[in-house]
Protein backbone atom coordinates (compact mmCIF):
# COMPACT_ATOMS: atom_id res chain seq x y z
CA UNK A 1 0.00 0.00 0.00
CA UNK A 2 1.43 3.19 -1.08
CA UNK A 3 0.71 6.04 1.67
CA UNK A 4 0.98 9.91 1.44
CA UNK A 5 2.06 11.18 4.93
CA UNK A 6 1.38 14.94 5.35
CA UNK A 7 2.79 16.85 8.03
CA UNK A 8 1.64 20.69 8.02
CA UNK A 9 2.55 23.45 9.60
CA UNK A 10 1.39 27.12 9.56
CA UNK A 11 3.24 28.03 6.13
CA UNK A 12 5.21 25.13 5.29
CA UNK A 13 4.32 21.00 4.52
CA UNK A 14 6.30 18.12 4.97
CA UNK A 15 5.55 15.08 2.87
CA UNK A 16 6.40 11.57 2.99
CA UNK A 17 5.24 8.58 0.30
CA UNK A 18 6.03 5.12 1.61
CA UNK A 19 5.38 1.56 0.49
CA UNK A 20 4.07 0.60 3.85
CA UNK A 21 5.03 -2.82 3.75
CA UNK A 22 8.69 -2.31 4.04
CA UNK A 23 8.74 1.36 4.79
CA UNK A 24 10.45 2.38 1.85
CA UNK A 25 10.31 6.26 1.15
CA UNK A 26 9.48 6.94 -2.34
CA UNK A 27 9.88 10.18 -2.23
CA UNK A 28 9.82 13.24 0.26
CA UNK A 29 9.85 16.50 0.36
CA UNK A 30 9.35 20.18 1.88
CA UNK A 31 6.86 23.00 0.70
CA UNK A 32 8.32 26.31 2.07
CA UNK A 33 6.54 29.89 2.90
CA UNK A 34 3.39 28.93 2.00
CA UNK A 35 1.38 32.40 1.32
CA UNK A 36 4.59 34.12 1.35
CA UNK A 37 6.42 35.82 -1.18
CA UNK A 38 9.13 32.90 -2.53
CA UNK A 39 7.48 29.30 -2.37
CA UNK A 40 9.34 26.18 -2.88
CA UNK A 41 9.10 22.67 -3.20
CA UNK A 42 12.15 21.03 -2.76
CA UNK A 43 10.92 17.33 -3.65
CA UNK A 44 13.74 14.16 -3.35
CA UNK A 45 13.56 11.46 -5.26
CA UNK A 46 15.11 8.48 -6.61
CA UNK A 47 18.39 9.75 -5.59
CA UNK A 48 18.04 13.66 -7.12
CA UNK A 49 16.70 16.92 -4.98
CA UNK A 50 14.11 19.39 -7.14
CA UNK A 51 13.69 23.34 -6.20
CA UNK A 52 10.71 23.97 -7.43
CA UNK A 53 10.09 27.76 -7.12
CA UNK A 54 6.85 28.41 -7.83
CA UNK A 55 3.91 30.67 -6.03
CA UNK A 56 1.73 28.62 -3.01
CA UNK A 57 -0.70 30.84 -1.77
CA UNK A 58 -2.38 28.06 0.26
CA UNK A 59 -2.08 24.44 0.97
CA UNK A 60 -3.95 23.87 -1.27
CA UNK A 61 -2.02 24.72 -4.24
CA UNK A 62 1.12 23.28 -1.88
CA UNK A 63 -0.95 19.76 -2.37
CA UNK A 64 -1.30 20.41 -5.89
CA UNK A 65 2.15 21.08 -6.38
CA UNK A 66 3.44 17.79 -4.12
CA UNK A 67 0.87 15.68 -6.07
CA UNK A 68 2.32 16.96 -9.50
CA UNK A 69 5.81 16.34 -8.44
CA UNK A 70 4.65 12.87 -7.72
CA UNK A 71 3.40 11.71 -10.84
CA UNK A 72 5.91 14.28 -12.85
CA UNK A 73 6.96 12.35 -15.91
CA UNK A 74 11.24 12.90 -15.37
CA UNK A 75 11.09 13.06 -11.47
CA UNK A 76 8.23 11.46 -10.30
CA UNK A 77 7.64 7.91 -8.32
CA UNK A 78 4.39 7.11 -9.72
CA UNK A 79 2.49 6.84 -13.01
CA UNK A 80 -1.10 8.68 -11.69
CA UNK A 81 -2.29 9.72 -8.00
CA UNK A 82 -4.57 6.41 -8.29
CA UNK A 83 -1.69 4.51 -6.95
CA UNK A 84 -1.41 6.72 -3.94
CA UNK A 85 -4.36 4.11 -1.83
CA UNK A 86 -4.53 6.38 1.40
CA UNK A 87 -3.27 9.56 3.18
CA UNK A 88 -2.26 9.71 6.66
CA UNK A 89 -1.92 13.05 8.58
CA UNK A 90 -0.29 14.00 11.44
CA UNK A 91 -2.50 16.25 14.22
CA UNK A 92 -0.81 17.87 17.29
CA UNK A 93 -3.55 17.77 19.28
CA UNK A 94 -6.89 15.47 19.73
CA UNK A 95 -7.50 16.40 23.27
CA UNK A 96 -9.25 13.76 24.80
CA UNK A 97 -11.11 12.71 22.01
CA UNK A 98 -9.41 10.34 20.22
CA UNK A 99 -7.06 7.39 22.02
CA UNK A 100 -5.79 6.12 18.91
CA UNK A 101 -5.37 7.42 14.87
CA UNK A 102 -9.11 7.26 13.63
CA UNK A 103 -10.48 7.55 9.74
CA UNK A 104 -11.58 11.24 8.99
CA UNK A 105 -15.00 12.24 8.69
CA UNK A 106 -16.96 14.77 9.34
CA UNK A 107 -17.17 14.25 13.10
CA UNK A 108 -13.44 14.18 13.55
CA UNK A 109 -12.71 17.42 11.70
CA UNK A 110 -15.06 18.86 13.90
CA UNK A 111 -13.29 17.59 17.03
CA UNK A 112 -9.84 18.44 15.92
CA UNK A 113 -11.44 22.10 15.50
CA UNK A 114 -12.47 21.70 18.81
CA UNK A 115 -9.33 21.10 19.76
CA UNK A 116 -7.81 24.57 18.68
CA UNK A 117 -7.75 26.64 21.68
CA UNK A 118 -5.59 23.48 22.88
CA UNK A 119 -2.69 23.69 19.98
CA UNK A 120 -3.46 27.26 18.38
CA UNK A 121 -0.31 27.26 17.11
CA UNK A 122 -0.66 23.72 15.57
CA UNK A 123 -4.06 22.55 14.40
CA UNK A 124 -5.51 24.88 12.47
CA UNK A 125 -2.54 23.88 9.47
CA UNK A 126 -3.07 20.34 10.29
CA UNK A 127 -6.90 21.41 9.33
CA UNK A 128 -6.12 22.88 6.71
CA UNK A 129 -3.97 20.32 5.08
CA UNK A 130 -6.61 17.78 5.59
CA UNK A 131 -9.30 20.16 4.01
CA UNK A 132 -6.85 20.43 1.21
CA UNK A 133 -6.27 16.73 0.32
CA UNK A 134 -10.16 15.92 0.69
CA UNK A 135 -10.91 18.44 -1.92
CA UNK A 136 -8.42 17.29 -4.47
CA UNK A 137 -8.07 13.33 -3.08
CA UNK A 138 -12.42 13.00 -2.67
CA UNK A 139 -11.95 9.13 -2.55
CA UNK A 140 -9.12 8.67 -0.86
CA UNK A 141 -9.27 7.86 2.37
CA UNK A 142 -7.73 9.23 5.09
CA UNK A 143 -6.31 8.86 8.57
CA UNK A 144 -5.47 11.38 11.26
CA UNK A 145 -2.29 10.21 13.44
CA UNK A 146 -2.40 12.63 16.74
CA UNK A 147 0.91 13.22 18.84
CA UNK A 148 -1.44 13.43 21.89
CA UNK A 149 -2.70 9.84 21.64
CA UNK A 150 -0.49 7.72 22.76
CA UNK A 151 -0.37 9.44 25.95
CA UNK A 152 -4.38 9.00 26.69
CA UNK A 153 -3.35 5.73 28.35
CA UNK A 154 -1.92 7.59 31.20
CA UNK A 155 -3.86 7.28 34.62
CA UNK A 156 -6.07 10.15 35.90
CA UNK A 157 -3.16 10.55 38.62
CA UNK A 158 -0.92 10.88 36.37
CA UNK A 159 -2.28 13.26 33.90
CA UNK A 160 -3.94 15.69 36.73
CA UNK A 161 -2.80 18.95 37.54
CA UNK A 162 -3.23 19.85 41.47
CA UNK A 163 -5.66 22.34 41.06
CA UNK A 164 -9.32 23.34 41.20
CA UNK A 165 -11.23 20.18 39.51
CA UNK A 166 -13.95 22.20 38.28
CA UNK A 167 -11.16 23.32 35.86
CA UNK A 168 -10.34 19.83 34.38
CA UNK A 169 -14.45 19.47 34.17
CA UNK A 170 -14.80 23.00 32.39
CA UNK A 171 -11.28 23.97 30.62
CA UNK A 172 -9.83 20.17 30.14
CA UNK A 173 -7.06 21.39 31.82
CA UNK A 174 -4.27 18.28 32.16
CA UNK A 175 -1.37 16.94 31.26
CA UNK A 176 -1.64 15.66 27.24
CA UNK A 177 1.71 14.82 26.40
CA UNK A 178 2.98 15.34 23.10
CA UNK A 179 5.88 13.51 20.21
CA UNK A 180 3.50 10.29 20.91
CA UNK A 181 3.69 9.28 17.43
CA UNK A 182 7.54 8.83 18.31
CA UNK A 183 7.33 7.46 21.43
CA UNK A 184 4.80 4.92 20.41
CA UNK A 185 7.66 4.03 17.31
CA UNK A 186 10.63 3.86 19.55
CA UNK A 187 9.33 1.67 22.36
CA UNK A 188 7.99 -1.12 19.68
CA UNK A 189 11.29 -0.99 17.91
CA UNK A 190 13.60 -1.58 20.74
CA UNK A 191 11.04 -4.59 21.73
CA UNK A 192 11.24 -5.76 18.40
CA UNK A 193 15.03 -5.23 18.35
CA UNK A 194 15.28 -7.09 21.42
CA UNK A 195 13.32 -9.86 20.36
CA UNK A 196 10.92 -9.40 23.71
CA UNK A 197 7.05 -8.80 23.94
CA UNK A 198 6.65 -5.14 24.88
CA UNK A 199 3.84 -6.20 27.26
CA UNK A 200 6.62 -7.29 29.62
CA UNK A 201 8.83 -4.47 29.38
CA UNK A 202 9.29 -1.12 31.07
CA UNK A 203 10.81 1.41 28.86
CA UNK A 204 12.21 4.99 29.20
CA UNK A 205 11.88 6.76 26.16
CA UNK A 206 13.94 10.01 25.49
CA UNK A 207 13.05 12.01 22.62
CA UNK A 208 15.95 14.41 23.22
CA UNK A 209 15.85 17.58 20.48
CA UNK A 210 15.28 20.81 19.90
CA UNK A 211 11.73 20.07 21.65
CA UNK A 212 12.60 17.44 24.24
CA UNK A 213 9.96 14.80 26.50
CA UNK A 214 10.08 11.21 28.16
CA UNK A 215 7.64 9.00 28.01
CA UNK A 216 7.24 6.14 30.64
CA UNK A 217 6.33 3.28 28.54
CA UNK A 218 4.81 0.22 30.51
CA UNK A 219 3.87 -2.92 28.97
CA UNK A 220 3.00 -0.81 26.04
CA UNK A 221 1.04 1.71 26.85
CA UNK A 222 2.37 5.43 27.86
CA UNK A 223 1.52 5.79 31.68
CA UNK A 224 3.50 9.42 32.44
CA UNK A 225 5.04 11.73 30.35
CA UNK A 226 7.26 14.94 30.60
CA UNK A 227 5.25 17.83 28.19
CA UNK A 228 1.56 18.43 29.67
CA UNK A 229 -1.15 20.90 29.29
CA UNK A 230 1.37 22.30 26.32
CA UNK A 231 4.98 21.64 25.03
CA UNK A 232 5.97 24.24 27.29
CA UNK A 233 6.07 21.98 30.38
CA UNK A 234 9.32 19.02 31.55
CA UNK A 235 12.90 19.28 30.34
CA UNK A 236 14.97 22.09 29.06
CA UNK A 237 14.81 22.83 25.56
CA UNK A 238 16.11 24.64 22.56
CA UNK A 239 14.30 27.47 23.49
CA UNK A 240 11.99 26.64 25.98
CA UNK A 241 11.85 26.97 29.24
CA UNK A 242 10.21 23.33 30.63
CA UNK A 243 8.95 23.04 33.89
CA UNK A 244 9.35 26.72 36.24
CA UNK A 245 7.78 28.02 39.58
CA UNK A 246 4.45 29.32 38.19
CA UNK A 247 4.55 32.54 40.34
CA UNK A 248 7.62 33.88 38.23
CA UNK A 249 5.27 34.55 35.78
CA UNK A 250 3.36 37.18 37.70
CA UNK A 251 6.99 38.32 39.03
CA UNK A 252 8.18 38.71 35.67
CA UNK A 253 5.08 40.42 34.72
CA UNK A 254 5.41 43.17 37.69
CA UNK A 255 9.51 43.90 37.25
CA UNK A 256 9.65 43.77 33.65
CA UNK A 257 6.13 45.60 33.20
CA UNK A 258 4.77 43.03 30.45
CA UNK A 259 1.92 41.21 30.03
CA UNK A 260 1.38 37.26 30.54
CA UNK A 261 1.75 36.45 26.60
CA UNK A 262 5.17 38.33 26.24
CA UNK A 263 6.21 36.50 29.59
CA UNK A 264 4.79 32.85 28.22
CA UNK A 265 6.40 34.05 24.31
CA UNK A 266 9.69 34.30 26.59
CA UNK A 267 9.01 31.00 28.25
CA UNK A 268 8.59 29.02 24.78
CA UNK A 269 11.11 31.51 22.32
CA UNK A 270 13.99 32.95 24.36
CA UNK A 271 14.91 30.19 27.22
CA UNK A 272 15.94 26.74 27.89
CA UNK A 273 19.48 26.24 26.71
CA UNK A 274 19.79 29.05 24.45
CA UNK A 275 18.50 31.80 27.67
CA UNK A 276 21.06 30.31 30.14
CA UNK A 277 24.05 30.02 27.26
CA UNK A 278 23.00 33.48 25.36
CA UNK A 279 24.58 31.61 22.21
CA UNK A 280 22.75 29.17 20.86
CA UNK A 281 19.58 26.78 21.22
CA UNK A 282 21.43 24.42 18.89
CA UNK A 283 23.91 21.77 20.81
CA UNK A 284 26.27 21.45 18.68
CA UNK A 285 27.08 24.90 18.99
CA UNK A 286 26.78 24.74 22.48
CA UNK A 287 29.43 21.67 22.24
CA UNK A 288 31.90 23.14 20.52
CA UNK A 289 31.46 26.51 22.90
CA UNK A 290 31.87 24.82 26.24
CA UNK A 291 34.14 21.99 25.29
CA UNK A 292 36.25 23.51 22.51
CA UNK A 293 36.49 26.93 23.91
CA UNK A 294 35.64 26.66 27.17
CA UNK A 295 32.86 28.67 27.69
CA UNK A 296 31.20 28.54 31.04
CA UNK A 297 27.57 29.60 30.22
CA UNK A 298 27.56 27.17 27.24
CA UNK A 299 28.84 23.92 29.81
CA UNK A 300 26.31 25.50 32.47
CA UNK A 301 23.16 25.05 29.82
CA UNK A 302 24.25 21.47 29.06
CA UNK A 303 24.29 20.49 32.68
CA UNK A 304 20.79 21.62 33.28
CA UNK A 305 19.29 20.16 30.33
CA UNK A 306 21.60 16.90 31.32
CA UNK A 307 20.03 17.45 34.98
CA UNK A 308 16.81 17.63 34.30
CA UNK A 309 17.05 14.53 31.93
CA UNK A 310 18.39 12.45 34.66
CA UNK A 311 16.14 13.15 37.10
CA UNK A 312 13.02 12.38 34.95
CA UNK A 313 14.74 9.01 34.19
CA UNK A 314 15.23 8.35 37.47
CA UNK A 315 11.68 9.48 38.58
CA UNK A 316 9.45 7.49 35.69
CA UNK A 317 11.83 4.21 36.77
CA UNK A 318 10.40 4.99 40.28
CA UNK A 319 6.47 5.47 38.61
CA UNK A 320 6.79 1.83 36.79
CA UNK A 321 8.59 0.20 39.61
CA UNK A 322 11.54 -0.28 37.69
CA UNK A 323 12.76 -0.36 34.41
CA UNK A 324 14.13 -2.81 31.76
CA UNK A 325 15.23 -0.85 28.67
CA UNK A 326 16.50 2.87 27.90
CA UNK A 327 16.15 4.69 24.70
CA UNK A 328 17.65 7.67 23.23
CA UNK A 329 15.88 9.36 19.98
CA UNK A 330 15.87 12.47 18.01
CA UNK A 331 18.08 14.70 16.89
CA UNK A 332 19.93 14.83 20.30
CA UNK A 333 19.17 11.85 21.40
CA UNK A 334 20.35 9.57 18.30
CA UNK A 335 23.28 12.17 17.65
CA UNK A 336 25.08 12.98 20.89
CA UNK A 337 27.53 10.15 22.33
CA UNK A 338 28.62 12.92 24.86
CA UNK A 339 25.01 13.83 25.79
CA UNK A 340 24.06 10.85 26.24
CA UNK A 341 27.21 9.76 28.44
CA UNK A 342 26.56 12.42 30.47
CA UNK A 343 22.84 11.63 31.25
CA UNK A 344 23.59 8.68 31.95
CA UNK A 345 26.46 9.18 34.34
CA UNK A 346 24.96 8.77 38.01
CA UNK A 347 22.48 6.43 37.00
CA UNK A 348 24.03 3.10 37.31
CA UNK A 349 22.40 2.35 39.88
CA UNK A 350 19.53 1.32 37.73
CA UNK A 351 21.31 -1.51 36.65
CA UNK A 352 23.04 -0.69 33.60
CA UNK A 353 26.59 -0.15 32.57
CA UNK A 354 27.34 2.04 29.54
CA UNK A 355 29.42 0.56 26.91
CA UNK A 356 31.44 3.42 25.95
CA UNK A 357 32.67 2.26 23.08
CA UNK A 358 29.44 0.82 21.73
CA UNK A 359 27.36 4.17 22.37
CA UNK A 360 30.25 5.66 19.91
CA UNK A 361 27.21 5.46 17.68
CA UNK A 362 25.28 8.11 15.84
CA UNK A 363 21.96 7.64 13.82
CA UNK A 364 21.94 4.26 14.20
CA UNK A 365 19.74 1.41 16.20
CA UNK A 366 22.33 0.16 18.63
CA UNK A 367 21.90 -1.41 21.89
CA UNK A 368 24.90 0.86 23.80
CA UNK A 369 25.07 -1.09 27.31
CA UNK A 370 27.26 -3.56 28.26
CA UNK A 371 26.14 -7.49 27.07
CA UNK A 372 26.06 -8.00 31.43
CA UNK A 373 23.85 -5.23 31.74
CA UNK A 374 20.68 -6.09 33.46
CA UNK A 375 18.86 -2.71 31.65
CA UNK A 376 18.99 -2.14 28.31
CA UNK A 377 20.49 1.08 27.21
CA UNK A 378 19.34 1.51 23.37
CA UNK A 379 19.58 4.11 20.75
CA UNK A 380 16.40 4.09 18.38
CA UNK A 381 16.49 6.52 15.44
CA UNK A 382 12.64 7.95 15.43
CA UNK A 383 10.66 7.31 12.56
CA UNK A 384 6.96 9.32 13.25
CA UNK A 385 6.35 9.10 9.35
CA UNK A 386 6.75 5.35 8.81
CA UNK A 387 4.79 5.05 11.87
CA UNK A 388 1.81 7.70 10.36
CA UNK A 389 1.87 5.14 7.73
CA UNK A 390 1.26 1.95 9.47
CA UNK A 391 -1.26 3.37 11.85
CA UNK A 392 -3.28 4.34 8.49
CA UNK A 393 -2.71 1.22 6.81
CA UNK A 394 -4.06 -1.06 9.70
CA UNK A 395 -6.92 1.30 9.82
CA UNK A 396 -7.50 1.86 6.09
CA UNK A 397 -7.47 -2.27 5.66
CA UNK A 398 -10.00 -2.85 8.59
CA UNK A 399 -12.51 -0.56 6.08
CA UNK A 400 -12.31 -2.54 3.37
Amino acid sequence: MKILVINCGSSSLKYQLIESKDGNVLAKGLAERIGINDSLLTHNANGEKIKIKKDMKDHKDAIKLVLDALVNSDYGVIKDMSEIDAVGHRVVHGGEYFTSSVLINDDVLKAITDCIELAPLHNPANIEGIKACKQIMPDVPMVAVFDTAFHQTMPDYAYLYPIPYEYYTKYKIRRYGFHGTSHKYVSQRAAEILNKPIESLKIITCHLGNGSSIAAVKNGKSVDTSMGFTPLEGLAMGTRSGSIDPSIISYLMEKENITAEEVVNILNKKSGVYGISGISSDFRDLEDAAFKNGNKRAQLALNVFAYRVKKTIGSYAAAMGGVDVIVFTAGIGENGPEVREFILDGLEFLGFKLDKDKNNVRGKEAIISTADSKVYVMVVPTNEEYMIAKDTEKIVESIK
